[in-house]
């Protein structure tokens, strides 16, 4: 027997609590299933701010938003998706204000900004250096006190579909329980976030970004696009690529190299400045990232987590010490295509967030537009998937056979694929990075392929039902090898340099 509610939400990040409060607004039934809890979705990782032309800087303006987003896009974004996005920006801040979220002051009271990299003046709206968290978690509250139903540790497994091929709901894996479940509706939005775990420990994400929604949206015939775009980061911590957020850099820090030397602007688009890390270190450089001079007042007042951090990863005291960085992956550009209803190829299918490719970011997303992507629209997925669910009602999916849970029992498991997992996160890191070549390309391709021909000699280990996390590490390890071969043909299919997808000796594109 399914369950049944008019819009089913999958993933509670930023993205997917903004549209699970609108769509409730809209007066229908909203649920909210759930990978992992919602206080520990990526959101929370959001440090530096959220882009919006407020009015209270002179030198400030939506159009110089738009003007700084297309510059850093390199021409593969749809203008007219960044025009709206850079519009509503003030409004979605002024939402979240309203909300309860506890945005840093200026003296006279009004939101404090700073500036971020790519962008021409102070326009990031921050909450000291925990701005993600601090939406993350009013959000939250919100949906908590609008009485939406959330159901944590659900796993997807796929969509279903409807007779006429709409989809109309999900089938979850219960890790508590292990139980499979299904759930009718009338819409289902993908909220999943992005696939920057596809690297392994080359990345600040946590370990749930897999790109689970993005591969089974694939598998259900959903259109992707861009997904050789995947942004690096240049300030993770070296030895544990924790992020140190762009805050400190919008602050006045600096990047030096082992001889004390600054080396490029620190505030110029992420692509180029960690392209300019690299370079520095495949000549033999160490990189620092230096706020010793902004004092430790401030530092404490402004950029405290990134003191913790430096402190609990590095063993060394950012007030003090230099901090050893490097870049590593972070964010993904590419993703679900979706129109300007949110919606995806696949009829009653909607995305946003970072698992949502809304052509906003291009080929190289800037600082500060992640968090207000995800709340412009993350309101306008709910609003849409609220509209469509009204006028088709809630389907009947057509009877499903086997899960995939099924199909993996008759692997035989004689290969790790814990340790393939890291071989690909160190292959990708290498060979599908920051600067690539065809032929490094096409090594990762092969590889990547003789993986997947190999799939059934790996396997799971443990049979049991309850929290069985050897089998949800796995199926992560199926959708990250579907979204690796993703990335690694997309990238080969685009042979000019474009933002975060630099080739040595290719043509530049922008």
């Amino acid at each position: 027997m399914s369950i049944k509610y008019d819009v089913i939400i999958i993933g509670a990040g930023g993205a997917g609590l903004t549209a699970a409060l609108h769509a409730k607004e809209s007066g229908v039934d909203v649920l909210v299933l759930s990978k992992e809890y919602p206080t520990r979705s990526q959101t929370c990782m959001a440090q530096g701010g959220i882009n919006a032309a407020l009015g209270n800087m002179s030198e400030d303006s939506v159009e110089a938003h738009v003007v700084n987003t297309l510059k850093s896009a390199h021409g593969q974004a749809d203008e007219e998706a960044i025009r709206f996005m850079c519009n509503e920006a003030p409004s979605a801040v002024a939402w979240l204000d309203s909300i309860g979220v506890c945005f840093s002051r200026t003296k006279d009271g009004k939101i404090a900004q700073r500036t971020l990299g790519g962008a021409s003046a102070p326009r990031a709206c921050y909450a000291q250096d925990y701005t993600g968290l601090k939406i993350l978690h009013t959000l939250y509250d919100k949906v908590l006190e609008a009485g939406i139903d959330i159901l944590n540790e659900q796993y997807l497994l796929e969509l279903l579909k409807a007779e006429d091929s709409s989809v109309c709901g999900v089938r979850m894996l219960d890790i508590r329980s292990g139980e499979v479940k299904s759930y009718e509706s009338g819409a289902v939005i993908l909220a999943s976030g992005g696939y920057s775990r596809l690297y392994a420990k080359n990345s600040t994400n946590s370990t749930a970004s897999t790109g689970d929604g993005i591969a089974i949206a694939a598998r259900a015939g959903a259109k992707l696009i861009d997904m050789e775009f995947v942004q690096f980061h240049p300030t993770a911590l070296k030895n544990s690529s924790i992020l140190i957020g762009e805050s400190a850099r919008g602050e006045g820090g600096y990047l030096l190299n082992s001889k004390g030397e600054r080396f490029t602007n620190e505030l110029a688009p992420r692509d180029e400045v960690s392209r300019a890390i690299d370079t520095e270190i495949k000549n033999g450089e160490e990189i620092f990232l230096d706020i010793r001079h902004l004092g430790e007042q401030f530092i404490d007042d402004s950029l405290p987590q990134e003191r913790k951090l430096a402190k609990l990863y590095e063993n060394i005291d950012p007030v003090h010490d230099l901090i050893p960085i490097k870049p590593v992956a972070h964010y993904t550009m590419g993703g679900i295509a979706v129109d300007h209803k949110s919606e995806t190829s696949l009829s009653g299918l909607f995305a946003c967030g970072e698992c949502a490719n809304h052509r906003v970011h291009g080929g190289n997303r800037l600082g500060g537009n992640a968090l207000l992507e995800i709340v412009v629209f993350g309101k306008e997925a709910g609003l849409n998937a609220a509209l469509y669910a009204k006028e088709s009602g809630v389907k009947t999916a057509l009877k499903r056979g086997e899960t995939v849970i099924d199909t993996i029992a008759f692997y035989k498991n004689e290969l790790d694929f814990y340790a393939k997992r890291d071989y690909i996160g160190d292959l990708f890191y290498k060979n599908v990075g920051i600067v690539r070549t065809k032929k490094e390309l096409e090594e990762a391709q092969t590889e990547i392929q003789n993986i997947k021909q190999n799939i059934k000699k790996f396997g799971v280990s443990d049979s049991s039902k309850i929290y069985n996390t050897n089998l949800i590490e796995f199926m992560e390890f199926l959708n990250i090898l579907d979204v690796a071969e993703t990335v690694v043909s997309s990238a080969l299919a685009r042979e000019v340099s474009c933002g975060a997808h630099y080739i040595v000796g290719a043509e530049d594109a922008s």
